[in-house]
């Protein structure tokens, strides 16, 4: 019994310390530009709309995102005005198995109402646990039709 109790001990402590300097759990909520017309980070990718590409109501979002991005088939979206300010609050459902660690296809629509030139639209990595360390998001900057 021994034996077992010490190499659990260490992989609990392992694991714990992961966390705090940075090794696995969360993600930086920075994008990077996939391509002139997707942005991207490691665990998503947005096809549409493209960063700063102008929209109009309602918002159709298309993308992929790798399983573990969504919570019972989902995550959720906002997109916010220039000042910050919500202007719409969704999910995004995805479009396949999303009981995997590959990317699933996901789809939303966003209707909205907004005098603002610019806004940005803002996809969480659902989070149903609430620690910090897993949480991720991505935004698309966007203008307005």
């Amino acid at each position: 019994m021994k034996r077992l109790i010490a190499p659990i001990t260490v992989l609990l402590l392992l694991t714990a310390c992961s966390g705090m300097f940075g090794v696995g759990g969360g993600q930086s909520s920075s994008s990077l530009a996939a391509s002139s017309s997707s942005v991207a980070t490691a665990d998503i990718i947005v096809d549409s709309p493209a960063s700063n590409g102008t929209v109009q109501s309602p918002l159709t979002i298309t993308g992929r995102a790798k399983g573990t991005w969504y919570f019972e088939a989902t995550f959720p979206i906002r997109l916010l005005d220039d000042l910050g300010n919500e202007i719409a609050v969704g999910h995004a459902d995805a479009q396949g198995d999303w009981m995997t660690e590959d990317y699933v296809p996901f789809t939303a629509t966003l209707p909205f109402t907004t005098a603002a030139k610019n806004g940005t639209l803002v996809l969480h990595k659902d989070n149903p646990s609430g620690l910090l360390e897993n949480d991720a998001s991505v935004s698309v900057p966007v203008r307005f039709q």
